[in-house]
């Protein structure tokens, strides 16, 4: 399923450069807006969303009163804490680029498919407001269950990291290890009863 929506997605910002190329020559502007969202798990049960939309003037002209709405997030399962979910500029020149983020957290497990954002602007050639929209996002698995994979990750890179520290102070202190173990066996067999037992045989003799 999300192979198929990124193909999509890829066909879709082909169509808009190869237009963009074709619209770019005349005197107007183009506008290719790219938004992407991303999950972060605050605590168990809440979930944030981080939204960006970056908004270009691919055309050689300035595009003016630009505005962009992103009202496909539902108050039953978003709440905004950063920023808003619309945002205006005078102007936008050919050439540039703006930006705009907010954040929002939500508390209800679903799978959310997120609609591409509106961005309306006027050209001083034309009386209507001309309309462009953002690429879509991803579904988003909000609340989603963790894979067990990542627990198991987590204790194979702890191992990992173990072992390389008794590796570490292996070669740090692997000489000084052997001599005190040489040390303590030649010790060991002197004071050990076959060598005391011997030598008193000796002396009978």
């Amino acid at each position: 399923m999300a192979t198929q929506i990124t193909k999509r997605m890829i066909s879709l910002l082909l169509a808009l450069f190869l237009v963009s190329s074709t619209l770019a020559s005349s005197d107007a502007p183009f506008i290719v807006a790219h938004k992407k969202a991303t999950l972060t798990r605050l605590k168990p049960g809440i979930e944030r969303v981080s939204v960006s939309i970056d908004i270009y003037n691919h055309g050689s002209a300035t595009a003016f009163d630009v505005s962009l709405t992103d009202d496909s997030w539902t108050k039953d399962t978003f709440e905004i804490v950063s920023g808003n979910t619309s945002m205006s500029w005078e102007r936008l020149d050919a050439g540039a680029l703006v930006s705009h983020a907010f954040e929002l957290d939500s508390k209800v497990r679903t799978l959310f498919y997120g609609a591409p954002a509106v961005i309306t602007f006027r050209v001083p050639t034309k009386a209507a407001l001309q309309e462009a929209y953002s690429t879509p996002i991803l579904p988003l698995d909000i609340l989603a269950d963790k894979p067990a994979e990542k627990k198991f990750d987590l204790a194979l890179w702890l191992a990992a990291t173990k072992l390389s520290q008794a590796k570490r102070l292996l070669a740090q202190y692997g000489s000084l290890v052997s001599v005190i173990s040489i040390v303590t066996l030649f010790i060991y067999l002197l004071a050990s009863p076959s060598s005391g037992n011997a030598k008193g045989g000796k002396k009978k003799r």
